[in-house]
């Protein structure tokens, strides 16, 4: 696995990151949703864990076998003191190679923070990286631009996004099939309300 870049906003955002994140119901509901997909024990890929909330607690509550990557180690501290029993993993999200193989593959707001030549390549790798039900769950920021510079709770940080329909054809590009997208606004942190993008898919 390529050793990780270390994006510094999450290690300076670190616990403020849950504390600030204001609505969660869709995201809850989604995993909730992923659960009922898949088998007690089956592998699943939480690609930019964070601090393990809410996502890879789900998981692990409800008895997957949850790798979680990211690039933060001030995250993954969290991560494995808020929700325990997943093996957590500091490294490079582009990079699956040393990760093995699973059911299911999830990114919940991390992939943003990839440029797009990245997202796409990432894709693909979550493609190649995927057995049995072979299942995709990704959430995205409505928007047009690749690598713009933001400023998200207060860390320095860029993020790429890209339209509804642009978001399915890649996905569809990269080899997944039965692409549905839910389309949303939501409050993400204090005052500032995004739209955001939730989308399900297999791989072919």
């Amino acid at each position: 696995m390529r050793v990780a870049t270390q994006n510094p906003a999450f290690d300076l955002i670190g616990k403020r990151y849950d504390e600030s994140f204001v609505e969660r119901d869709t995201q809850i509901a989604e995993a909730d949703w992923l659960i009922t997909q898949l088998p007690p024990g089956s592998r699943v890929l939480d690609l930019g864990c964070g601090s393990g909330l809410p996502t890879a607690k789900q998981f692990v509550d409800a008895g997957l076998a949850v790798v979680g990557v990211d690039e933060s180690p001030v995250m993954l501290e969290l991560a494995a003191t808020q929700a325990p029993g997943a093996d957590y993993r500091l490294g490079d999200l582009r990079d699956l190679s040393t990760l093995g193989e699973f059911d299911a593959v999830v990114a919940f707001f991390s992939l943003l923070m990839l440029s797009k030549a990245d997202i796409e390549a990432t894709l693909r790798a979550a493609r190649a990286a995927l057995r049995g039900p072979k299942l995709l769950l990704i959430s995205m920021v409505q928007g047009d631009f690749d690598t713009f510079p933001v400023n998200f709770l207060g860390a320095p940080t860029t993020v790429s996004a890209y339209p509804p329909d642009q978001l399915k054809h890649i996905v569809a590009e990269a080899g997944f099939t039965n692409v549905t997208l839910n389309e949303l606004e939501a409050e993400a942190e204090p005052g500032r309300i995004e739209v955001q993008l939730y989308l399900r898919a297999t791989a072919t």
